[in-house]
């Protein structure tokens, strides 16, 4: 059985968990604490030099990193990433917007929150807010004309869209005023085998 290193808060995880979930893969999950240092330790380190979860390890100790990369690798095959060549080129479009458009302003300022650090960054944080809405003002115009991102239809391009813009609440972002995005989420809510960011799912193991 293939094991997921995974933070429960951590919405790139989630973005693993959910997909796994909706595939019916059977995982176990081994949760490492980022707030006490838990992926810098020696023995994570050997995993994952980058200190970083997610982390899934198949039993042959293949390991692979980087949450997009692993919804890549699990949804080939699968209604939740297209053969066509256009549309997976769009899939990795949007991705690699979702990291470097979307997650670095709405997910840190969530993460920040969370951990007690907002005051500490209370510097930067105008600039993250600015940035953040810069990118819902992007999925926003996107989503007036497409119930979802790639090939009008669910697929790991929203899996990783909605893994930070669910709860970007949690960080400060008002989405009232991002109609198009909110139909859309409550389309995501309701594909078959979701699961919520809390949902306990997956075989908890110790490490």
């Amino acid at each position: 059985m293939i094991r997921l290193y995974d933070f429960w808060e951590s919405g790139n995880a989630y973005k693993v968990r959910l997909l796994l979930s909706q595939l019916g893969i059977p995982f176990e999950r081994v949760n490492i604490d980022i707030l006490k240092g838990e992926t810098r330790t020696e023995r994570f380190l050997q995993k994952n030099p980058n200190h970083r979860v997610p982390l899934v390890e198949w039993p042959d100790g293949r390991i692979l990193t980087e949450s997009n990369a692993i919804l890549f690798f699990f949804a080939q095959g699968t209604d939740y990433l297209s053969e066509d060549p256009w549309q997976r080129a769009q899939t990795l479009q949007w991705m690699f917007f979702e990291q470097y458009s979307h997650e670095p302003y709405i997910a840190v300022v969530r993460f920040w929150t969370f951990s007690g650090q907002l005051e500490s960054n209370k510097q930067f944080l105008a600039e993250k807010m600015d940035r953040g809405h810069d990118a819902l003002r992007v999925m926003e115009t996107h989503l007036e004309n497409n119930d979802f991102f790639v090939g009008n239809c669910y697929s790991i391009t929203d899996i990783a869209l909605y893994a930070y813009t669910h709860v970007a609440g949690e960080g400060g972002f008002d989405l009232g005023d991002y109609a198009a995005i909110n139909r859309w989420l409550d389309r995501v809510r309701n594909q078959p085998g979701h699961r919520t960011i809390t949902d306990d799912v997956g075989v908890v193991v110790d490490w």
